[in-house]
């Protein structure tokens, strides 16, 4: 069950991932300035990069693994997905709207892309060590 779910969300920022590079590309190129349109950018290239992760997460919890390595995974998907909307979401938020208190908000999405990857790391110590 929570593999799915996983699954669903990745799915799910993948498909907003492209409709939002696409926005970017052509929807929003005369209406920002170049610095914006890249911060919008960065957010869409962070929202990828995690939404592969995610995915991974899901597919490697679908594996008869051991409950520790499983419940890193586990938490390195929550990270990454929750990472994704401070992080990405904040930014697409500065850029639209100018409103500049978004910006204290990317940090924690940063924070939490860092504990996802740590998860992950994790997860493969115990992998490797069989504990359950």
């Amino acid at each position: 069950m929570r593999a799915r779910w996983i699954l669903v969300v990745s799915g799910l920022y993948g498909l907003l991932g492209v409709a939002l590079g696409a926005f970017a590309a052509h929807g929003l190129k005369s209406k920002l300035s170049p610095l914006l349109i890249e911060v919008f950018k960065t957010g869409v290239l962070y929202q990828f990069i995690h939404t592969l992760a995610i995915l991974a997460c899901g597919v490697l919890l679908q594996l008869n693994l051991p409950i520790k390595a499983q419940k890193y995974f586990f938490n390195a998907a929550v990270c990454f997905i929750i990472g994704v909307l401070c992080f990405s979401g904040s930014l697409y938020a500065l850029a639209l709207t100018g409103i500049h208190w978004f910006g204290p908000i990317t940090p924690i999405g940063g924070v939490l892309f860092m504990i996802g990857w740590l998860m992950l790391i994790l997860a493969a110590v115990k992998m490797k060590e069989g504990e359950s």
